[in-house]
């Protein structure tokens, strides 16, 4: 599955019909949104984790017209790197704009890199708490995440959003490209629970079905 000679070009070609492709699944589904040919902004909840995650995350944002705004950014309370990159990366897209277009929040990470599975199980809970309020006051349209533990409280928050009938969350779950073989722990749940559930590996497309391949995203 290693790149071949000479095909960056493709590469680059198919990166940016992967990106056009989401959101043309973002777009069809918020059709009802529309008001007589008047496109509405779309509330946008964007999870952070520490690394990777981010890095991946913030490409994705990159690709994301305007119309996707404001953005909410979530960050686990310990990451001490991700709100550097989100004001960068939003310096940058709201050069022209009067007032920003973003806000940034913290909550308690719910499972830190090898915590006991017991441990976690408080934590998780205790990030929860936390999430449920954000969310209910923050009123997205829409949740997009990339696999970080603290995108499963904040998921279960925008699905009470629905549950007890005040909105509709579109929950947008895209697999971290290091993913080859098996999904990550925060992908097995909410394979589940997103609305659209992208992988970026041919190999886990036919693993799960209900994924949605289009290759390399980010």
């Amino acid at each position: 599955m290693g790149w071949r000679p000479g095909a960056g070009v493709g590469v680059l070609a198919l990166a940016a019909a992967a990106c056009l492709a989401l959101r043309l699944f973002v777009t069809v589904r918020n059709h009802k949104r529309r008001v007589a040919g008047e496109r509405r902004p779309v509330r946008l909840l964007l999870v952070l984790g520490s690394g990777g995650h981010t890095t991946e995350m913030l490409r994705l944002v990159n690709s994301l017209s305007p119309l996707y705004a404001p953005r909410h950014y979530v960050i686990a309370n310990t990451d001490k790197m991700s709100e550097e990159k989100v004001r960068i990366i939003e310096a940058a897209k709201n050069e022209k704009d009067t007032e920003p277009q973003y806000t940034i929040h913290r909550i308690p990470r719910s499972r830190e890199v090898r915590q006991s599975w017991i441990s976690s199980v408080v934590t998780t809970v205790y990030s929860i708490l936390y999430s449920i309020p954000l969310v209910f006051q923050l009123k997205p349209d829409m949740v997009m995440c990339n696999g970080p533990g603290t995108c499963v409280p904040l998921c279960l928050s925008a699905l009470l959003l629905g549950i007890f009938g005040i909105k509709k969350v579109l929950i947008i779950y895209v697999e971290s490209i290091c993913r080859v073989e098996t999904l990550s722990l925060s992908g097995k749940i909410l394979y589940y629970l997103s609305d659209y559930f992208f992988v970026q590996w041919s190999t886990l497309k036919e693993k799960y079905p209900k994924s949605i391949y289009l290759g390399r995203i980010v």
